[in-house]
């Protein structure tokens, strides 16, 4: 990534999660960022509240909604780089409004890709794409290894998913995340755009207020934190590898310093076999590091859940230059503590309502 050139660089999604944590990065490499987000996720406003206090005038929020295609054109004309983390990203949001879905996700996505397109020199656009675009692995066998799932094939138990799993897109948040996806690595073909994907796993850290449907980990600790039980869909034995939020940014970052040499592929980007673990074990951790029991509860298999998922990252690793991820006992620690120190309060109504149940 060159300093030289002084144009900003454009997050979509720039308040949200990662997003946000990609937005500090550089403004603390020196670059100027546009924040491009609508808001519409609760809590992040105080993730922008946050930069802004850190970086001041290198941040530049533009507070408009990713279907705003006049808007969204002229913030990508202005920029030297894209990150395109802006999406809808609950599977349970995308059953109950597949349309809505369908454009933030598909339509928004394939808006950016015109608006690079139509510029003099397309900048580079970096997307987050999803590790739910290789669908259920149906047709893998696992077994149960005490908590957790394990996959039968000896490769995929010693690497994980690689890039080359056929795509199948389950859900309507499959399909739009899945059609985003391919577009942007078709723009690359067909255009010359220089794109490049991340089909991401479970990230956590810090700047994530988890929920039910997104974010588990840090939803797994609030419950925690807060005493309230939580609710594992399925049996719990489901196995993901969990990355912090600073792997994550590495890897995004990485892509676009080396763009040249990545451009017009797509890469899985998650914790990999040292960094997988299966939610019940998550939760024997947690209580461990609270010091307490936790209350669970268990509830029907939720649609496009995989029993396992580990991303081979061998080809990313190969690709650009990344240190050893955060062992995910010491990420699930750190993120406990900034939570406990950063979450807001919740609403008393909240707890008398689950005291009535």
């Amino acid at each position: 990534m060159s300093g030289a050139d002084p144009r900003p660089v454009l997050v979509t999604g720039g308040a949200g999660f990662i997003g946000c944590n990609i937005a500090d990065r550089l403004a603390r490499e020196g670059r100027s960022v546009i924040i491009y987000d609508s808001l519409a996720r609760p809590g992040v406003e105080r993730n922008l509240a946050w930069l802004e206090e850190r970086h001041g005038g290198r941040i530049v929020p533009l507070i408009a909604d990713i279907r705003d295609e006049a808007r969204l054109a002229h913030s990508v004309r202005s920029a030297s780089a894209v990150f395109h983390m802006a999406a809808q990203v609950a599977v349970t949001t995308s059953l109950d409004n597949p349309r809505a879905d369908f454009e933030v996700n598909a339509l928004g996505t394939f808006s950016l890709l015109e608006a690079a397109r139509r510029c003099a020199s397309p900048p580079p656009v970096i997307f987050a794409s999803t590790n739910k675009v290789y669908g259920g692995l149906e047709d893998l066998d696992f077994a149960l290894d005490g908590d957790a799932y394990v996959p039968v094939a000896p490769d995929i138990a010693a690497h994980g998913i690689g890039e080359n799993r056929p795509l199948d897109f389950h859900t309507p948040y499959g399909c739009s995340k899945g059609a985003a996806d391919q577009y942007v690595l078709d723009y690359g073909r067909s255009f010359g755009v220089p794109t490049a994907v991340l089909r991401m796993s479970c990230i956590y850290g810090q700047c994530q207020m988890g929920t039910e449907d997104q974010g588990w980990v840090a939803h797994f600790l609030i419950r925690a934190i807060e005493g309230r039980a939580i609710t594992l869909y399925g049996d719990g034995c489901q196995v993901r590898d969990i990355l912090d939020v600073g792997d994550a940014v590495d890897a995004y970052v990485g892509l676009l310093r080396n763009i040249d040499r990545v451009r017009g592929r797509a890469f899985n980007l998650g914790g990999g076999v040292e960094n997988a673990v299966s939610l019940r074990e998550i939760l024997g951790f947690i209580g461990e590091h609270l010091g307490r029991p936790l209350s669970t509860e268990l509830s029907d298999w939720r649609a496009g859940d995989q029993r396992y998922f580990v991303a081979d990252t061998r080809a990313l690793r190969e690709a650009i230059p990344l240190r050893a991820a955060k062992p995910w006992r010491q990420g699930v620690a750190d993120l406990a503590g900034w939570l406990v120190a950063n979450r807001p309060a919740p609403a008393p109504h909240i707890y008398l309502a689950e005291q009535a149940l």
